[in-house]
């Protein structure tokens, strides 16, 4: 007879598996490579631990022109994916894929790590993405502990982004910029690729899919045991009174794949925001054919290749204006 301690609670196959007591078996995103520089792309990495008291760092990338460039680049700030349970910063899926848009757009990317569910439930994530953000932050005079963010990085033009969960995480941070300011950094805007946000009510075609719903409502309760559920602000802020009044940048970027489940949260996303107090520029992209997080699972097919020139464009926009207009960010 099965023990209890091995009956399954929530089968997230091929991702994870949660077990009676609170046991969780990670299927993917388990392995780590090391930083350094990557050959194909001739982009440097390094780790650096951002907070001792919770035992977490951030992989940092630069590109190999900076150390001749005279120009400060755009810096981008990403979270990684994996429902708040699976994947890590140092995963090859996320180190391949921000060499890849580090050399692309010609930016210097931080990717955090945090501390993840059920080992520690939410808050944790956000709380340790604020941290990292804030000690990205103290480097805007150039007296930081790290020196690439110290040379390198323009503060006046901050993105930041991520996937899934960290698409999540991009949001919230980019409310709390505007109640918490941070001095010297410029927030200009946020890319949420295939976000993960819910909502009781179904949208779109969800309607369809009570399966993948009540899937997606269990991990989103494994991930955050004490919310309120599916309306809890933290996986469906779209339908807060308060929407984009409080959202810290005028430019967002929102990528969707149309056989995602979440597609249609991405979309009401980018027509609440229109509609809301916010009053700034919002772009979507949709794939055609493709899934959840595609461009990390397959980043060589054709839409992979354009989604990751869209991000470098987006990114890139307002340092061109810069340009045309006559101003520069000098080292």
């Amino acid at each position: 007879m099965e023990s209890a301690a091995s009956e399954i609670l929530i089968d997230g196959a091929p991702f994870f598996r949660l077990y009676k007591y609170g046991r969780i078996k990670r299927l993917s995103g388990t392995e780590n490579v090391p930083p350094g520089l990557d050959p194909k792309t001739n982009v440097e990495s390094k780790d650096v631990l951002y907070s001792q008291e919770i035992a977490q760092s951030v992989r940092i990338y630069v590109p190999g022109t900076v150390v001749t460039s005279s120009q400060k680049l755009p810096l981008l700030v990403y979270f990684h994916g994996g429902g708040f349970c699976i994947e890590s910063a140092f995963s090859p899926t996320y180190h391949n894929y921000l060499n890849a848009l580090v050399a692309e757009a010609k930016i210097v990317a931080v990717s955090v790590n945090y501390r993840r569910s059920p080992e520690h439930p939410l808050p944790a994530a956000y709380d340790d993405s604020w941290t990292a953000l804030k000690w990205v932050a103290s480097h805007y005079i150039g007296t930081g502990p790290e020196q690439w963010l110290n040379h390198y990085v323009d503060f006046a033009n901050v993105y930041l982004s991520g996937d899934s969960a960290g698409a999540n995480i991009s949001h919230h941070l980019a409310v709390k910029i505007t109640n918490e300011k941070l001095d010297g950094m410029n927030l200009v805007g946020i890319i949420l690729n295939h976000p993960f946000f819910w909502g009781k009510e179904p949208v779109g075609d969800e309607v369809k899919k009570p399966a993948i719903r009540e899937k997606m409502e269990g991990i989103w309760r494994l991930a955050y045991p004490t919310t309120s559920g599916s309306d809890d602000p933290w996986i469906n802020p779209i339908d807060d009174q308060s929407f984009g009044r409080f959202l810290g940048c005028k430019r967002v970027l929102v990528c969707v794949a149309e056989k995602d489940v979440m597609r249609h949260r991405g979309w009401y996303y980018c027509e609440k925001l229109k509609n809301s107090e916010w009053g700034g520029e919002v772009e979507m992209m949709e794939a055609q054919g493709e899934d959840h997080v595609f461009h990390l699972n397959k980043p060589n097919c054709p839409n992979a290749v354009a989604m990751l020139k869209k991000v470098a464009e987006f990114i890139n926009q307002v340092t061109k204006r810069r340009r045309a207009s006559g101003g520069q960010s000098k080292l």
